[in-house]
């Protein structure tokens, strides 16, 4: 059987409060996949951190893992650490699947989501017809 579990990849920050964001997109997610476990992890200052939170997954019998890049754009960590990270952890778990989706500002659903709040935030009189 395949066990799937959905991981929103954060940053992190040294500010407990800077997750709040992140945790409530992960508790709007999992509302919306009752059955696939929806988790945070981060790349660092925070935890759990990738690695440990895919041990953690695997040794619970999850095999096939969605990493989720809540990162707005492709800078370094998306780039390089996060492929480097998961190539490892493919290597140190073989029995599981671990896809990588793309960073979610290079989304085209999650840009037009944020320009229509960028929108909608203008005074009505200056909304363009």
């Amino acid at each position: 059987m395949n066990k799937q579990a959905l991981v929103l990849f954060a940053h992190g920050a040294r500010a407990a409060s800077w997750a709040a964001p992140f945790e409530r997109l992960r508790d709007l997610t999992q509302a919306r996949t009752p059955d696939v476990p929806v988790s945070l992890a981060f790349l660092e200052l925070m935890e759990p951190r990738l690695p440990e939170h895919v041990a953690a997954l695997t040794a619970g019998g999850v095999t096939h893992i969605t990493v989720v890049p809540v990162f707005l754009g492709q800078g370094g960590h998306v780039l390089r650490d996060l492929p480097l990270m998961v190539d490892q952890l493919r290597i140190d778990y073989p029995q599981t699947t671990i896809n990588v989706v793309e960073a979610a500002g290079e989304n085209a659903a999650v840009l037009n989501a944020l320009s229509d709040y960028c929108v909608s935030s203008l005074p009505t009189s200056s909304a363009p017809a």
